[in-house]
């Protein structure tokens, strides 16, 4: 990879967070968590040097990878330009609307609706923006089937996690933000020696199965409820929940009983079925309690 960066001119950016997988035996793993057929059209995110993606081309029947950094998809463009069933998009993914996207390369099979193309997506995010672009995707109008993500060790441990005090990551709303779309487990760890430049911490294989439709009735009012609960994740609950809505701690009080919450316990060991109830009975308006 360093010879391939140097005949090249470039080299990996900080600034993009890049850090390229050198383990074959982990993208194996990756490319099996997916569960790709010839049928499959795979979104990649930051394709990097195309390893991931020759990989992703063997197996599905269309691959788009879109990639930021103009110098590497000069590199991919020339390393991969044997693979008719590959496309390579030059952007920001936060730019791009996932249904158009997928859209432009024709679907290969439909959704349960019949009437938008199925995709997966598959990407080694940067750690630096990971959260919002699993955002990006699972709030979308049209979301992946499944979602397959390598991100920092800490992170995934947190999009997994539990209220259980047995989980290795603590509840926090990023694990909100996956779980109410869909059903994450965690595939693979992997060392921070398995990649070119070396990081600072270890990474995680991440799948997520996405759900049909949301876990809760309605999600506005359960993440303005989410929100204020973790305003001070180390308060108990009806405290911060009273700093997050701005309401004396006696209405908060009032509103957790009524859900049948201990107010002394810490918003990280609450589930997501505490969480909607909790919403059901704030008394709100628009967006706001």
């Amino acid at each position: 990879m360093k010879e391939l960066l140097r005949h090249h001119g470039l080299q990996a950016r900080k600034s993009l967070g890049q850090h390229f997988l050198t383990d074959k035996k982990v993208l194996a793993k990756i490319v099996e968590a997916a569960g790709l057929t010839s049928r499959d059209l795979v979104v990649e995110v930051g394709p990097g040097l195309g390893t991931l993606t020759r990989a992703l081309a063997a197996r599905a029947g269309t691959v788009i990878a879109v990639e930021v950094d103009g110098g590497l998809v000069s590199l991919l463009r020339e390393q991969l330009s044997q693979l008719s069933n590959v496309a390579i998009v030059q952007a920001d993914i936060l730019d791009l609307v996932p249904e158009e996207l997928v859209a432009s390369y024709g679907p290969l099979e439909v959704d349960n609706s019949g009437s938008r193309p199925r995709y997966k997506m598959v990407a080694n995010l940067p750690y630096n923006i990971a959260a919002v672009v699993l955002r990006h995707f699972l709030e979308a109008e049209h979301k992946p089937s499944r979602m397959v993500v390598m991100v920092q060790k800490e992170v995934g441990e947190v999009i997994a996690a539990s209220p259980d005090s047995s989980s290795p990551g603590r509840m926090g709303l990023l694990s909100l933000g996956v779980q109410v779309y869909g059903r994450p487990s965690i595939i693979a760890r992997v060392p921070a020696s398995h990649f070119y430049p070396r990081p600072k911490v270890d990474a995680l294989v991440v799948a997520i199965d996405v759900y049909d439709s949301p876990a809760v009735q309605d999600p506005q009012r359960f993440f303005t409820t989410a929100r204020a609960g973790f305003s001070a994740p180390r308060k108990q609950l009806h405290n911060s929940l009273a700093l997050g809505l701005g309401v004396p701690v006696a209405q908060a009080k009032e509103s957790l009983k009524a859900a049948g919450i201990d107010g002394s316990r810490r918003p990280s060991t609450l589930s997501l079925e505490e969480w909607e109830g909790l919403s059901r009975v704030l008394p709100f308006t628009g967006d706001r309690p």
